[in-house]
């Protein structure tokens, strides 16, 4: 009797195994591996939970998800740019937002990537990360050179403010030795030691407006010291990544400044693994184009893009796939 009953259990486990066993080749399985499969998961590689780069990646989330070879994309909140790019490169991603200057790094083998370069492919560009320095209206600073022997905030150690900061004041030959004072301050704390007195001016990166600034201008008067001419060229002659951009004037949703201000900016881009197929890429390409050009864009850094601008000027190569069908777009430089 216990034989029979044990030989009907292994019959049962037999059938389940054997149905089982061809799951995960079955139509709409999660493939996973960027073979272009009917339906693959993917990682999408942001930034921190406060930040820009991740309400972007949950905006995009559903209309990538559109596309017929995409089960699900997980939106994934990380240390940004270098952290996306060695995801990337360990497979722990799939796509993900960077800035240029990080990109450049990766491809060119420089920086943190000293000779480990990374092979890096574009699927579009995003909105600019501003170099913005605002100065206390009567800090005497009208001028990038007059930042010596004044008091200046630049930004965290090692982050992208500090960078932009050192390459602006190296573009007019000036140090840190040549300010009075430099403190390491984020956003917030900048804003405040400006408020109180201590600062003369302070460096900020990021999206136009930067909501630190908005605060500063409602109880101090500020003005923008401008990036153009000379020290704008050697940046951008230097460092491709720069780019030039104006604050306008009369903008209520950008400062509602009196005047433009000249400055320049580094782009963010997505960029997805190499290993992804063509035409997946090709199609969540398309699905990102098509999105911005519709009244659904929720994100105000997406607002400002225009949509036939984002394969120019990338530092990174494109993807295959996005390259085609930027081509049947006609919007390649």
């Amino acid at each position: 009797m216990k034989s029979k009953v044990l030989g009907i259990v292994l019959l049962a486990l037999a059938m389940i195994v054997s149905a089982c066993g061809g799951g995960s080749n079955s139509a709409g399985g999660d493939n996973g591996d960027g073979s272009g499969g009917s339906s693959q998961s993917l990682v999408f590689g942001t930034g921190g939970t406060s930040g820009t780069y991740y309400p972007i990646g949950g905006a995009l989330k559903p209309v990538l998800e559109q596309s017929d070879s995409i089960g699900n994309i997980t939106v994934e909140s990380t240390g940004a740019s270098v952290a996306n790019i060695q995801n990337i490169q360990d497979g722990l991603n799939q796509m993900a937002i960077v800035m240029s200057d990080v990109a450049y790094d990766a491809v060119e083998g420089k920086g943190q990537f000293e000779g480990k370069k990374v092979d890096v492919q574009a699927l579009a560009g995003m909105y600019q990360n501003v170099v913005q320095i605002v100065a206390t209206e009567d800090s005497g600073i009208e001028s990038i050179e007059d930042l010596k022997g004044k008091k200046v905030g630049v930004g965290k150690v090692g982050s992208g403010v500090e960078q932009s900061a050192q390459k602006v004041l190296e573009a007019v030959d000036l140090t840190y030795d040549d300010m009075s004072k430099v403190t390491h301050t984020g956003y917030a704390d900048s804003v405040q030691e400006m408020k109180n007195g201590n600062l003369d001016a302070a460096f900020f990166t990021s999206g136009v407006p930067n909501s630190n600034i908005t605060d500063l201008m409602q109880q101090n008067d500020i003005h923008f010291v401008e990036i153009k001419g000379d020290t704008a060229e050697a940046l951008k002659e230097k460092y491709p990544f720069y780019k030039d951009y104006t604050i306008p004037a009369g903008d209520e949703a950008k400062y509602n400044l009196d005047n433009e201000v000249t400055t320049v900016g580094i782009q963010n881009m997505i960029v997805v693994s190499k290993d992804l197929d063509e035409e997946t890429v090709k199609d969540l390409t398309k699905r990102y184009y098509d999105y911005l050009g519709t009244d659904e864009v929720a994100v105000g850094a997406l607002k400002q893009l225009d949509r036939d601008e984002i394969a120019k000027g990338l530092i990174a190569p494109l993807h295959p796939g996005a390259k085609a069908f930027y081509e049947e777009q006609g919007i390649l430089e």
